[in-house]
């Protein structure tokens, strides 16, 4: 997931991604006090540690 925070006097407002590109293409389009940030879960299943035989 990825999130956009834009910061400005009076409220702050984030913005939730499915995808990297969508974000990206957001984040272009908007002004201000910004981040882009990428969220990770760590019980992600491509965090498992598998095993090596």
């Amino acid at each position: 997931m990825w999130v956009i925070t834009v910061y400005s006097k009076d409220q702050t407002k984030m913005f939730e991604f499915d995808t990297e590109k969508e974000a990206r293409e957001a984040f272009k389009q908007i002004s201000g006090c910004k981040f882009l940030t990428q969220v990770i879960y760590f019980n992600d299943p491509c965090f498992d540690l598998v095993a090596a035989v």
